[in-house]
């Protein structure tokens, strides 16, 4: 436990450290402290910080919003057993065995505006080809799609493994009551659940919002020439890599931290409440 805090605290510690600094070139020169004015400066940045949040969680909330649902779906399917149910099963898990830079590599080639798969098709069928990745606003919309295909795996397992664990007498005692599978559902099972669909949201709430690779691996620096992916971590990793600007991005990624955390804690006091 001391060695894990430590791994937490010490890298914690270093970034509240030089964001209160005007550390850049390297964290190794010397450096001023400056207390609160890169926290000030970054708030008020209306061109670069404010849009990233917005970003981020136009990302994060519409593809977790997709794949809970997607994968409620899913889950609901494979919950009863079924002939070939186990090559189903793994069919759906496939996309969590590749890593987000390949994932990413892979979907750069599909959605490619001169050569790539979706654009074919699209012309099979009369419609002209699109921006995708390219597009100033298509790029994030596209993205959201490939994070919603490689995640949605994930979000089935955790509620598969809910479902599983409920007894079968509340649905039981609901079908001799005449509920049709709707009713069932929503009033029986959906409550039932509610604790694992709260970790789910969770867990991949907080994943979704640290996405860094496929965004990075598809569009590159700054999130495309027009930023317009650039999320808060592509936004810290440009402050901290290409402009060498530690102290800015240390506040972003402070921050950053805080907003998690505040998230973790609205959603976990959620979840105690739905228990009491």
């Amino acid at each position: 436990m001391i060695f894990v805090g430590l791994l937490i605290a010490v890298p914690l510690g270093w970034t509240l450290y030089l964001s209160v600094t005007d550390s850049e070139g390297s964290v190794r020169a010397a450096s001023n402290l400056v207390g609160l004015s890169n926290y000030l400066e970054v708030l008020t940045d209306t061109e670069r910080f404010w849009p990233a949040v917005m970003r981020t969680f136009v990302f994060t909330g519409g593809a977790l919003a997709i794949e809970l649902v997607l994968g409620m779906c899913i889950a609901l399917l494979l919950w009863r057993p079924f002939r070939g149910e186990k090559w189903v099963r793994v069919a759906i898990l496939l996309p969590l065995v590749a890593t987000p830079v390949a994932v990413g590599m892979m979907w750069r080639l599909i959605f490619d505006p001169n050569i790539g798969f979706a654009n074919q098709v699209l012309s099979w069928i009369g419609i002209p080809a699109q921006p995708w990745l390219s597009g100033q606003y298509t790029a994030l919309p596209t993205l959201m799609f490939v994070d919603i295909w490689q995640w949605t795996p994930m979000v089935v397992l955790m509620l598969l493994a809910g479902l599983t664990s409920l007894s079968d007498e509340p649905d039981e005692a609901a079908r001799i009551d005449g509920a049709n599978s709707w009713q069932r559902f929503w009033f029986v099972t959906l409550p039932l659940l509610r604790a694992t669909v709260i970790v789910t949201i969770v867990l991949r709430g907080i994943d979704a919002l640290k996405t860094f690779d496929i965004l990075y691996a598809t569009k590159g620096k700054g999130g495309g020439s027009f930023h317009e992916v650039e999320t808060l971590n592509i936004y810290a990793f440009g402050l901290s890599f290409d402009y060498n600007d530690y102290g800015i991005a240390s506040t972003v990624l402070i921050l950053f931290f805080l907003l998690i955390i505040a998230i973790m804690w609205v959603l976990t006091y959620r979840r105690k409440a739905n228990r009491s």
